[in-house]
């Protein structure tokens, strides 16, 4: 639903009380976001009608190449678009029937940390050098919570201790160059966790861990997940890091959502042609001596994302019709999606 106006220049909702959330509503439900960028070479159409849902304890994957709005998506639902040059021009995002996109700022804030909160893929650049972890973490229930010093140190012990950190109460009062890039990860996921939030995403979280400290930290997640029940929208350019914790996949291309689908299906037979791609280009055992596939070309300039299907360009399984005419949202099953005209002639393929 595009229009000529910020959705943040909506009358919003006066300060006061936080509007109650209400149970009975999905956990969190993105519908048709638009968020577009100004720059001098001309308006980025950053994300472009996602939608998704995430209920408690699901997990929620969204795939795709640098540039495809993957990270844009997270930070719109977070509400830290950077505003200038980024806005959002349409849809809602709405937590437990609450639109998230008409809160007035101070509420939005409130509900940060409590109720949303995110896990940033570069640990040592999110994390403050000049302070401890202790401090850091502890931070959090001094403005939220309203806690002493010694009662929030001892509570950010207690997340160190959670995050399985070894000799806790001694690193607590470490700095994060102190700690390896593992390490300062678990803190990151602390961090998050601290005040209890019902959503949590992650933004990258293995980037630049070796494939032993991914699996680590990967499995760490899940486990807090599956005690605390809590939604997890998990972001990333890797479908081999998702495979074994991800419920649905959402695969994004040039700012849409071309294909969405359970974990499952989408590795047993892919809908779009992207993602068919992505998967041939994942290193495999059984292909050991054979030729890494790769997907040839770059993605489009989001200044000028081309007619038709913005894959077209790189896409074997394009014909004529995929230059001049975007595809639909064509329902390929039972909660499946793909945005491809030949849809059954990839999944057959």
């Amino acid at each position: 639903m595009p229009t000529d106006k910020s959705v943040t220049d909506k009358a919003p909702r006066a300060e006061g009380d936080l509007p109650k959330a209400d149970p009975r509503e999905p956990l969190l439900a993105v519908d048709d976001l638009r968020v577009e960028f100004h720059t001098r070479d001309g308006t980025a159409q950053a994300v472009n009608g996602v939608s998704f849902t995430v209920e408690p304890g699901q997990t929620r994957a969204i795939l795709g190449e640098s540039g495809s709005g993957k990270s844009v998506t997270a930070q719109a639902i977070m509400g830290i678009v950077d505003s200038p040059p980024g806005r959002i021009t349409g849809g809602s995002i709405m937590y437990r029937g609450i639109d998230l996109l008409t809160l007035p700022r101070e509420q939005r804030r409130q509900l940060r940390g409590t109720a949303l909160a995110m896990i940033f893929q570069d640990a040592l650049s999110a994390l403050n050098p000049v302070f401890s972890v202790g401090f850091q973490l502890g931070e959090m229930f001094r403005i939220h919570r309203g806690m002493s010093r010694k009662d929030a140190k001892a509570k950010a012990v207690e997340l160190l201790d959670m995050v399985r950190i070894p000799a806790a109460r001694d690193r607590v009062n470490d700095y994060p160059h102190q700690f390896s890039g593992g390490m300062r990860q678990r803190v990151m996921i602390a961090m998050a966790l601290a005040l209890d939030p019902e959503v949590v995403i992650a933004d990258e979280p293995t980037t630049a861990l070796d494939v032993t400290v991914q699996a680590q930290i990967m499995k760490l997640l899940a486990e807090l997940q599956t005690e605390r029940n809590m939604g997890l929208i998990l972001i990333t350019h890797d479908m081999g890091v998702v495979a074994d914790v991800a419920d649905e996949i959402s695969v994004m291309y040039a700012g849409k959502v071309v294909e969405e689908a359970p974990v499952h299906d989408i590795y047993a037979s892919p809908a779009h042609p992207y993602t068919k791609a992505l998967l041939e280009s994942i290193p495999r055992v059984d292909r050991r001596g054979r030729k890494l596939s790769v997907i040839e070309g770059l993605p489009p300039t989001l200044t000028a994302v081309p007619p038709g299907c913005s894959f077209a360009p790189r896409c074997r399984f394009s014909r004529d019709r995929c230059a001049v005419e975007d595809p639909p949202a064509y329902g390929v099953g039972p909660a499946r999606r793909s945005r491809c005209h030949y849809w059954e002639e990839v999944q057959n393929s």
